[in-house]
């Protein structure tokens, strides 16, 4: 049998967001169901009473209406069991005067090792990942992070409008938007599939050339 067949195949940018029933601080959810026609951002860590997840998690309940307000959800995740999330809700509560108001899955290792945030080089604990999945169930971003280093809100907040903006508008956005150097808050045109298209798009839109056209956007 070749490496190939033996290789483990993680879901992808794209993919529908693994079907599983998961035992959370708000009770057992199936996921991606429990968020229809809603946004969520799942986010994994490496363990409770661990000092740089309490400070996300701090952080993400401060945040936590900016997500409302864009239709997402937030739940957590690591290799803990109900008891110690609990505990360790209380305790960010008793410390940093903050209520966790997002449910954390209590996983045995099922949904992380299906989703590869088990990093073997880390023991046991679930790496710090983010996955933003769209109303549908389907997965629109992953990212990793090491487990040494701390998220950064302002981004993930910006990629769950980003990747909003550009399903609702079928468009491209440029780096750093909403805050592009020239462009600002505007987006991309999709390059054309057709010389038709192309000669069109420079009189419809703003245009650099065929390829890189751009609006200003009425979105928000």
């Amino acid at each position: 049998m070749s490496d190939l067949e033996n290789k483990i195949f993680y879901p992808l940018i794209g993919d529908k967001f693994p079907e599983i029933k998961v035992q959370t601080t708000h009770g057992e959810f199936k996921l991606p169901d429990h968020y229809k026609k809603k946004w969520f951002v799942l986010f994994s860590y490496p363990a409770d009473f661990t000092p740089v997840s309490a400070t996300e998690f701090v952080a993400f309940t401060k945040r936590y209406e900016e997500f409302q307000n864009l239709n997402c959800e937030l739940i957590g995740l690591s290799l803990d069991q109900v008891y110690s999330h609990i505990k360790w809700i209380e305790w960010i509560k008793q410390k940093f005067e903050v209520e966790i108001p997002f449910p954390i899955i209590a996983d045995l290792g099922k949904l992380a090792n299906i989703l590869g945030t088990i990093h073997p080089q880390k023991g046991e604990n679930s790496v710090r990942s983010v996955f933003v999945v769209g109303p549908k169930g389907i997965i629109k971003l992953i990212m990793f992070y090491p487990q040494e280093v701390g998220r950064f809100l302002d981004e993930i907040l910006r990629v769950v409008e980003a990747c909003q903006v550009a399903d609702q508008e079928n468009v491209f956005l440029p780096v750093n938007w909403p805050k592009h150097e020239f462009l600002g808050r505007q987006v991309l045109i999709p390059p054309a599939k057709d010389q038709e298209t192309a000669k069109q798009q420079p009189k419809e839109y703003g245009s650099y050339d065929w390829w890189f056209c751009y609006k200003s956007l009425e979105y928000g």
